[in-house]
């Protein structure tokens, strides 16, 4: 089966080395956030995932989860449930929640590392905490004092899990359709009656009580999305006391059987009149569910890298095992009847496509993950602001291209392994398959490529491309002097150019025909992350000359960043000349026309 060893070297030099985080950390105020404890936090993250996760990710892929539908309960997979029980004991769901509800209080992008090697040693079973802390922020920023004293500490402790209700059988994207219906009861509580599905975790057997975050209609709800509200359900009824009390009006009605991930609960949840509260303002929902689905959209992004990383290591390990043929220019172990497929070029395509990915994408997501600390945490506003706007600016490249990457990583990696990749004894194939669900759930690629054209672009006048281009030529001019990366320097510089372009352009049209919107928007979500990988690579070359790190290390960084900027980089020409195309080419077939 596949093996897996978190990769903390790699974490230490974009956390410290290129982002900073140490001086970082002490500006904005986290004192308890020394070298010394976070250190300790990435080894003891790093041992529970090698050690208790990674053995438990082949059974639950085998057995998967199973549901009871006498008793509508379900269970899952053994030693998932052990597991949890350490996590939650080492403290592990509150790391980066605030002290006001049990938190350890460090800082939010702590926590990106952590779900990285959760995710890389057993996927299935990191989805199961994964939406708790979308709950909690969306709690803390839009639930009343009392919701949050009674439903956060619970979440932060891992004592309950939260989960996102959204998606009727009707409806996925266009939220406006939902049925699901909150009728007021007269002690101030509604009753919510509906059914969602595609609920991750919705039920399990892991924690006491499950808190479900549901989408529903009030009966005065304007119609669309703008009649949206957001109610807390938990599975055990919740008094405004915190007092616990009978099993709530919902259930499982079943459990997805799928391709991937079969040790998570994907469910059919069914609400029955069951007491929820209010939060937030009437039909103001989707505004409060939008704060947990962005954290949960970067957190999907890091199972790309997760995958792409568990994937990328065990290829590694084969191709410098399995001996095939002779390399095209003569024998480079002679001493073997055959060279180790490392030596081909088709092999180190694959290897290198996959590494100068997942090092980049690693860089994105800690970028990510320190904005978060910006913008909640630092003493000027302005920061802050600024902060906001390019995170969420970069959200829908991290979640859509990280996890799309993931599926094209896990692919290289399994071909590394010919046919021997395809049969389940490697497990090469499971990380295929538990890829594939990462570009659909917490919206889908096309979605995201929408939200970054549309509202994060489209509806801002561009702000956060405006920011993050700033930041880049920022850095260019700080190196234009700097001979180590000068082969990087013009490059990049064109690319971010011909970015401001592009979008202009795309605007522009898109002022005369808003399908042109729509037209561009997946080229232009990959285009936006190949160049933001560019950028990062740069940066990692020029921190790696002036670190303290080894001659090979540093070499490995500049050969990585020469493969990204010849052979990953040109990627960005054939989505530019499909942006200039326009709109015509996809909408001019009529609908039925598409069936002759």
């Amino acid at each position: 089966m596949s093996a897996y060893r978190a990769p903390l070297n790699d974490i230490r030099f974009a956390l410290y080395d290129v982002l900073g985080a140490e001086a970082l950390f002490a500006r904005l105020g986290y004192a308890d956030a020394t070298r010394d404890i976070l250190d300790a936090v990435l080894e003891e993250a790093a041992r529970f995932s090698e050690t208790v996760l990674a053995p438990l990710n082949s059974v639950g892929d085998e057995i998967g989860s199973t549901y009871d539908q006498a008793t509508q309960a379900v269970t899952t997979p053994p030693g998932f449930k052990a597991a949890y029980e350490q996590f939650i004991e080492g403290g592990w769901t509150g790391l980066t929640a605030s002290p006001d509800f049990g938190g350890q209080g460090l800082p939010h992008v702590m926590g990106v590392p952590l779900n990285e090697m959760v995710n890389a040693a057993n996927l299935a079973w990191g989805n199961f905490p994964l939406l708790s802390h979308g709950a909690v922020e969306a709690l803390k920023q839009h639930g009343e004092p009392w919701q949050q004293e009674v439903f956060l500490k619970p979440l932060v402790e891992g004592r309950w899990t939260g989960t996102m209700c959204l998606t009727e059988p009707h409806c996925g994207t266009d939220l406006g359709l939902l049925k699901t219906r909150a009728e007021p009861n007269a002690d101030g509580s509604y009753a919510i009656t509906g059914t969602k599905i595609f609920i991750t975790a919705g039920e399990h057997d892991l924690t006491d009580n499950i808190v479900h975050l549901v989408l529903a209609k009030l009966p005065d709800a304007p119609a669309g999305a703008k009649g949206i509200s957001l109610f807390v359900t938990p599975k055990f009824k919740v008094d405004r006391d915190g007092k616990v009390g009978e099993r709530n009006a919902l259930h499982c009605g079943s459990i997805e059987h799928k391709m991937g991930i079969k040790g998570s609960v994907t469910c059919v949840m069914n609400f029955d009149g069951a007491q929820g509260y209010l939060v937030g303002q009437p039909h103001k929902g989707l505004q409060a569910m939008f704060t947990m689905m962005n954290t949960a959209r970067l957190g999907v992004g890091l199972q790309g890298i997760a995958l792409s990383e568990r994937a990328y290591q065990n290829a590694l390990r084969y191709a410098r095992e399995r001996l095939q043929t002779r390399a095209l220019s003569g024998p480079k172990f002679p001493d073997k009847p055959a060279d180790p497929i490392i030596v081909h070029p088709d092999v180190r395509r694959m290897l290198l496509t996959v590494k100068s990915l997942v090092e980049g994408s690693r860089l994105l997501a800690l970028h990510a993950g320190t904005l978060i600390d910006v913008a909640s945490h630092s003493p000027d506003p302005a920061e802050r602001e600024r902060a906001d706007t390019l995170v969420s600016f970069l959200t829908p490249i991290s979640k859509a291209c990280q996890t799309e990457w993931g599926i094209e990583n896990t692919y290289h990696a399994l071909q590394c392994f010919g046919g021997h990749g395809y049969i389940h004894e490697h497990g090469m194939e499971q990380l295929a398959r538990d890829a594939r669900i990462t570009t659909l759930y917490e919206g889908t690629t096309g979605i995201q490529a929408l939200d970054l054209m549309g509202r994060k672009t489209a509806s801002t006048q561009a702000a956060g491309l405006k920011i993050f281009l700033a930041e880049i030529e920022a850095f260019l001019r700080a190196h234009e002097g700097n001979a180590a990366i000068a082969e990087f320097i013009a490059p990049l510089r064109e690319k971010t150019s011909e970015w401001a372009t592009l979008t202009r352009d795309i605007l522009q049209r898109a002022s005369q025909d808003p399908e042109e919107i729509g037209a561009a928007s997946h080229d232009y979500l990959f285009y936006s992350g190949y160049v933001t990988l560019a950028y990062w690579w740069a940066r990692s070359v020029a921190t790696a000359e002036s670190s303290s790190h080894s001659e090979a290390f540093k070499q490995s960084k500049r050969e990585t960043a020469r493969f990204y900027f010849a052979r990953i980089l040109p990627r960005t020409l054939a989505h530019a000349a499909v942006i200039g195309s326009g709109a015509s080419p996809l909408m001019a077939m009529a609908a039925e026309r598409f069936g002759e």
